[in-house]
Parts: C-alpha cells; sequence; structure tokens
C-alpha cells in the first residue's frame, strides 16, 4: 500500500506533526510509521559540502600555487556524526512504497537546503514531493500546512539561492582565509609570539568585524568639545520652571562664531558675560513670547522580528543573540510562538483574519488576562487588517513573532528568562490592538530682554496601549522611579527631547493657564556645563539591529536604494556569526553589559584585510550579495548569473593579493592598534 514520508528537521518537530496526523503509528529507530505514512526526521544538517582535498589530495596542504579553488562540480559528504540518522531517512526517501514525500523541515532557505541536500545524496527520483509551508507548530498550522502544500518545484528557486549562499560562504572562506593566512599570518604571528595564526575570513564576518573595530576606533580618536549652556529660573504663579537660552533670530548672539550650536557658548566666559547682561537688576521680566500647545500620539510599536527581539531581550535581560535565539527557538518547539527565524515586523492578511484565536488563548494567563479580555470584549481585532500592523508586502517568508494562545501547559516547564521573553512577545503583541497613547506638548517662549528662554512640557492624556506594555519583571525596580532601560518603545533610536519636562497636576494647570503677553520674572540665571559624546559601542542588541539594517550605512544613495531591505546575514544566521566572532577571539562579549569591543587580534585581521581585500570590510559588498541571493529566490536573476560574478570577485581579489608585497607596511598598524592593549594590560598589572 503506497504510503507519504513527513520528513522534518528536529525530532520533536517530527513528534508534533506524528501527534496532528493522528494515526496509531510505532516507533522504529530513527522514524515512526503508521499504516498511511512514515514520520521521520533530520538532526539539523545531515549532509555538508567536502573539504578541497576530497578533490584533489594536492589541496590538504595550504599553498598559494593552488588559489584560487573554484570547483566546476561541487562535491558533497554525509556528516560523520549524523551518518546513522542520514542512513535511516535516505532509505526511507528510496523505500518503494513511498510515493509522496512531504518536506517539513523548517519553513526557510536554511530548512529547504537541509533536505535538497539529503534528497541529492540519497538519489531520489520517481516520487511525489510536496512543500510544507508552516508559521507555528500548532495541529491546526500543521494540518493546514499538509493540506495547502505545494509541489516542491516552486520552492526551487528558493533552493538555489540556499545552494549559492553555502557556496559563497565556502568559497570565499576557504580561498581568502588560505590566501590571507599564507601571505599575512607570519607577520602576525610573528607580532603576537605566536608559532602559527590562521587569519579566518567569512562573507559576513569580517563586514561586521569591520563595523566594529570601526566604531572603536571613531571612539578613540574623538575630541570631546565642551560647551556651555545658559539656563535660567522663572517663577509662574507658585511653580518655578526652568528654561533654556537659545540664540535664534534677533538675539545678540544669532549665528555668531561665539556659539556651539544655537543653544550653548564654545567658551564659559562668553556664557558669563550674557548672564551678567541678563541678571542686572534681578528679578528681571520674562515675558511669554509665544505658547504652542499641541496634541501628540504614540502608537504601539511593531511586533517583533527576530533582530528586533534579541535587541530587546540583550537590553531588557543581558542575554545574548545566539541565547535569544535559543530561548525563541524552545518556546516555538513548545507551540507558544510562530517561526522565529523572520525579518517581517507585521501580520499577514490571512493571519489577520484569525488572529482572534490567538489573543482567545492568552485570556488564560495571569497578568494580561484582562487585556486580551478587553479586545476581544471591544472587538478592536476585527479592524487589524487595516492598520500598519498588517502589510502582505513587508513578508517574504513569514510574519513577525506572536504568541499563538496555544501550549500554555509549556510554561510551568520554562525557565524564567525564557518565560519573561514569552511575556515580551505576548505584551507587544497584545499592545497593537489598542488605541495609541495621547499627550498634551507645551513649547514656551519666554523673551527676557532681547533674548529669547525655552521651555518644553508633556502631560499624558490617555494611556491607551502603555498599560500592557508594564512587564511584571519590572515592577519592583521600577517602584521607586522611571528606568529608561525598561520602557519598551519599539525602536532603539527614540529619544525624549531633552528640554521636556513630565507635568503634574499642579504644574501642568499653571502650564495651561498661560497666554502669551503675560509678564513673570525671572530670579536666577546660570551655566550647565556640557561635552559632545563619542559614538556608543555596540552591545550584542544593538549589533544584531545594525547588521539588520547594514544598508543604512552606505553613502551612495542610488546603490543605499538598490539594497533597501538587504543587511548582512539572514535572521537565522547573524546571531551565530557574532558567537564565531567571539569564539575566535576577534570579538569580545561582556556578559553582564553585552557590550561588544574587538580584540588586538581582531584589530590586526581588521588592517590584514584592509591592507589586501578592503571591500570584504564594507556593508555594501555583504549587503549587495544578499539582495542577489534575494533576487534568485525570486527568479530574476539566474543561478548562472550569480555564480559567474562570485567566482570572478574572487579570482580578481585573489590575483591582487599575489601581487601585493606589503607585509612590512602592516608593522606600524598593528603597533597602533597594540598601544591601547598595552594600556589595559598595565591598567590590569595595577589593579592586581
Amino acid at each position: 500500500m503506497p504510503k507519504a514520508l513527513y520528513i522534518a528537521e528536529k525530532p520533536s518537530v517530527a513528534q508534533e506533526f506524528a501527534k496532528a496526523l493522528k494515526m496509531d503509528m510505532k516507533r522504529y529507530d530513527g522514524y515512526q510509521e503508521g499504516a498511511d505514512a512514515v514520520v521521520t526526521w533530520c538532526v539539523g544538517h545531515l549532509v555538508t559540502m567536502s573539504y578541497p582535498e576530497v578533490y584533489d589530495p594536492k589541496y590538504k596542504k595550504w599553498s598559494l600555487s593552488t588559489l584560487p579553488f573554484l570547483p566546476q562540480e561541487f562535491k558533497y559528504e554525509v556528516i560523520p556524526s549524523a551518518a546513522k540518522q542520514y542512513r535511516i531517512v535516505a532509505s526511507l526517501l528510496n523505500r518503494k512504497d513511498i510515493r509522496l514525500i512531504y518536506v517539513c523541515t523548517d519553513s526557510g532557505r536554511e530548512g529547504e537546503y537541509i533536505y535538497r541536500l539529503v534528497e541529492q545524496l540519497a538519489g531520489v527520483t520517481g516520487k511525489q514531493r510536496k512543500r510544507v509551508w508552516i508559521d507555528s507548530q500548532t495541529e491546526e498550522e500543521i494540518l493546514r500546512g499538509i493540506r495547502e502544500a505545494k509541489d516542491l518545484s516552486e520552492y526551487d528557486n528558493l533552493a538555489s539561492s540556499a545552494y549559492l549562499r553555502a557556496k559563497e560562504d565556502y568559497l570565499m572562506g576557504i580561498n581568502f582565509s588560505r590566501l590571507l593566512s599564507l601571505k599575512y599570518g607570519d607577520a602576525v604571528a610573528a607580532y603576537l609570539h605566536e608559532k602559527y595564526v590562521v587569519i579566518s575570513v567569512g562573507r559576513v564576518m569580517t563586514c561586521v568585524l569591520g563595523m566594529v573595530v570601526r566604531r572603536e576606533r571613531e571612539i578613540r580618536s574623538f575630541v570631546k568639545t565642551p560647551f556651555y549652556r545658559v539656563l535660567s529660573r522663572i517663577a509662574v504663579t507658585d511653580h518655578k520652571i526652568e528654561c533654556e537660552w537659545k540664540a535664534v533670530e534677533g538675539s545678540a548672539y544669532y549665528q555668531s562664531p561665539k556659539l556651539y550650536k544655537e543653544n550653548g557658548f564654545k567658551e564659559k566666559e562668553d556664557a558669563k558675560q550674557l548672564i551678567a547682561h541678563l541678571s542686572e537688576n534681578l528679578p528681571v521680566p520674562a515675558t511669554v513670547y509665544s505658547i504652542e500647545k499641541k496634541k501628540e500620539t504614540k502608537n504601539a510599536p511593531l511586533l517583533f522580528n527576530l533582530a528586533e527581539l534579541q535587541n530587546t531581550c540583550s537590553k531588557f535581560f543581558k542575554i545574548s543573540p545566539d541565547q535569544t535565539l535559543g530561548i525563541v527557538q524552545e518556546l516555538y518547539e513548545k507551540k507558544l510562538v510562530t517561526y522565529p527565524r523572520t525579518d517581517a515586523r507585521v501580520l499577514s492578511s490571512a493571519a489577520a483574519k484569525e488572529i482572534r484565536k490567538n489573543i482567545s488563548g492568552l485570556c488564560k494567563i495571569p497578568g494580561v488576562q484582562k487585556f486580551a479580555e478587553t479586545i476581544l470584549q471591544n472587538k478592536s481585532y476585527e479592524k487589524i487588517g487595516k492598520t500598519r500592523y498588517t502589510n502582505d508586502k513587508q513578508i517574504t517568508d513569514h510574519y513577525a513573532i506572536i504568541p499563538t494562545g496555544q501550549g500554555l501547559g509549556a510554561l510551568k516547564t520554562l525557565h524564567a528568562t525564557s518565560a519573561k521573553v514569552y511575556e515580551t512577545i505576548v505584551r507587544r503583541f497584545l499592545a497593537v490592538f489598542y488605541p495609541p497613547a495621547v499627550y498634551w506638548k507645551y513649547n514656551i517662549v519666554f523673551q527676557i530682554k532681547e533674548e529669547k528662554f525655552f521651555a518644553g512640557f508633556k502631560a499624558l492624556k490617555e494611556q491607551g496601549y502603555l498599560p500592557v506594555m508594564e512587564y511584571s519583571f519590572f515592577k519592583k525596580k521600577e517602584a521607586g522611579g522611571k528606568h529608561a532601560e525598561t520602557k519598551d518603545t519599539g525602536s532603539g533610536n527614540e529619544t525624549a527631547d531633552d528640554h521636556e519636562t513630565e507635568l503634574d497636576a499642579g504644574l501642568l494647570e499653571a502650564v495651561a493657564s498661560l497666554k502669551k503677553g503675560m509678564t513673570f520674572y525671572a530670579d536666577q540665571f546660570w551655566i550647565r556645563e556640557g561635552e559632545t559624546s563619542p559614538p556608543k559601542r555596540y552591545n550584542s542588541g544593538s549589533m544584531i539591529l545594525a547588521m539588520e539594517n547594514a544598508g543604512q550605512l552606505i553613502e551612495d544613495e542610488e546603490l543605499r536604494a538598490s539594497i533597501k531591505g538587504s543587511g548582512i546575514g539572514t535572521s537565522a544566521t547573524r546571531a551565530e556569526i557574532l558567537a564565531k566572532l567571539v569564539r575566535n577571539k576577534y570579538l569580545s562579549l561582556n556578559k553582564k553589559t553585552q557590550v561588544i569591543t574587538p580584540t588586538l587580534l581582531g584589530e590586526m585581521i581588521f588592517d590584514v584585510v584592509n591592507a589586501s581585500i578592503k571591500s570584504l570590510l564594507n556593508p555594501e559588498l555583504t549587503a549587495s550579495w544578499e539582495k542577489g541571493l534575494t533576487y534568485v529566490a525570486q527568479g530574476s536573476i539566474t543561478t548562472e548569473e550569480y555564480m559567474g560574478k562570485l567566482e570572478h570577485f574572487i579570482q580578481s581579489r585573489t590575483n591582487g593579493v599575489l601581487n601585493l608585497n606589503n607585509q612590512h607596511m602592516l608593522r606600524s598598524f598593528f603597533d597602533q592598534a597594540g598601544s591601547y592593549y598595552k594600556k589595559k594590560d598595565a591598567r590590569a598589572k595595577n589593579q592586581s
């Protein structure tokens, strides 16, 4: 009797498929089987690309004479540790009674690649193959995925993109790592007093290293600029309002070279002179020159994609991106959330139509129950499809990470941090069904003599979604005051205006009563010293976001537009790339703060690459390669076109390095970087 074979990426996922099929299945070594179906699994990758020496023994010894290595046909082999499961899967794929194969590996480029390699090496022919594409592991979603499974051939372009990504990483890694190690490894080793050093180079990895090293050098070269702001205190009824001077039109200092921007002086003496002029015969009249009142709305942030979740968890819980990925993968496998490796921050229109089910399930969770129930009562979910939170055009493979409303029995089994991550996802999700927060904003300008002083106030009028975002794990911390790090604004770039003050009831009444032309009195003037700040170091979360938005770093407007939406790496790979740089000791990650800094070795690798294949350090190259892979997946360009460009790049860059004779130049760069680490070592010795 003909049977269907379901092949998943992991044993745990295979188990969920077996449950969903509701068949009486017997367990065997590496698979389950019933009357009509067989369920088996990979264990991640079962097959990998062969090392160069498999092509020819001469490649085992690293030599400049054998570069570049550009095989016409690529060879693959079974991963030794996975050999047993491969044999089981390959045997099942080729079993005569298996007529239909359901590919149930993760719904994305990497999942596609995992299956295709197995099928290729197993030599599967004459079988009908269908692709199951799902967004969660709930029974309902699994059955829908099986019911709506498309012919595997519809995913051929995605598979081609996956093969090319692997070939690209393989060829760049092998050729450039060997090339630069042979050319410059001795110079690096001699400087570090090591026997030998392998210079590991990667398409994405080296670019990320470049971003971190450049940022560190920007910080080192930064020269602080002091500036001096002038402030005043104005008595309004029973309240004292702090105001800041700005040299706007009409000021005696308008566009003066003495200024540091419009609200400060370069020299303290100039600030003192202004105060001396203004403070004659204190208190001095301060007339309301203008007052502006406007309503401001603030919407709930967009939903989480993986990068945004990794950034938030880095800030909230001080965990690394790979830890966050591990946690959200666990939540996915326990049916608690949807597919985690997504770049989208919105819902699909199809998901929006069925979203009531997700909300209903959340009514059973203490802490958020009341919010979910309110959404259901008000039926606010009915209009979500017409909001900014639903957009099919912003989705490639999967919509945003959201709670399924199912699998709640697993909550008791979660580690404390995993439970917090789940709550973070749940609250971000529920918030989008609530109205925006509404604020009153007041901007007041006082005139004192010929000069203008400014004050800004903000008062919350309607809470909107804000109560939904009050996380249980921060309540104790926030009881004594505000903690900016706990505020989930939905963006790492959102900050309040420096001059804005939160209004209490009394001050609000006083401010609201002000009218143009009213006169009050300033009884005090003073100087507030400040200085410019250097760029901030990346932390693990902001690094992931920077990788996702690498295209924004590109200065060329046309190029930036052409690769819009393409970062460096993918949602599935960014955390591992960062972790690899730390394992290679090119970067250092502070586990407590999650701040990332380069090591001396990392800076030396940067200098080597900068002196040989500089383009590997630039985001435009990496982002353009990623865009090219997207074009292949979309069918816009062919595999042959992409490979042609890739081989030309490797050939030309290899020839360029072979013709260089610049090893001697590197010493000065190494010394420059090394001086900072000698200082660190000296400080460490003194402290001990």
